[in-house]
């Protein structure tokens, strides 16, 4: 009987301790395996059509991009809650006179990218081709436990073609 007592007040003791033990949470958010190209918004009266082309690893994809009004994002607070917390935040999206565009790239890895711009300017005649070779960025906005997520971002105005920040 006492054997009994002393497994039954152990196997509570293991079950408290373990429901004391720090949860990890990692929010269900896929990453889209893309290279995302953003055109100033000084130059995009320049860009009538664009065409990316991006090899990562001995493959390639390329494709005409389909461009899209660009946008920053607005914070706009968060409301007081009871006791010196807060409530939920918002935030909202305003058109920033930028393009933006995606291209496919499956999968996205740490990998160096060849990137290489081209396509026709608002008169319908060619604009000169630009490339660079970038590294993708890597982070973990969860944190490690979450797991990493791959960016990779590429700027297109009058100078060239850079990296996006």
């Amino acid at each position: 009987m006492r054997t009994f007592a002393a497994l039954v007040g152990l196997a509570c003791t293991a079950l408290l301790a373990t429901g004391c033990q720090p949860e990890t949470v990692c929010p269900a958010i896929a990453q889209a395996p893309v290279v995302a190209l953003t055109v100033a918004r000084e130059y995009t009266a320049s860009v009538q059509t664009l065409r990316l082309k991006a090899c990562q690893d001995g493959r390639c994809t390329e494709a005409e991009l389909e461009l899209f009004p660009g946008s920053t994002t607005v914070d706009q607070g968060c409301e007081p809650g009871p006791h010196g917390k807060d409530r939920p935040c918002s935030a909202t999206a305003s058109p920033d006179g930028t393009l933006t565009g995606m291209l496919m790239l499956d999968p996205l890895t740490e990998s160096p990218i060849e990137a290489s711009v081209s396509g026709t300017d608002a008169g319908g005649l060619a604009l000169p081709v630009r490339s660079l070779t970038f590294t993708p960025r890597v982070a973990y906005p969860y944190g490690r436990q979450c797991g990493r997520f791959i960016s990779a971002g590429v700027l297109l105005d009058a100078d060239g073609l850079r990296q996006a920040a």
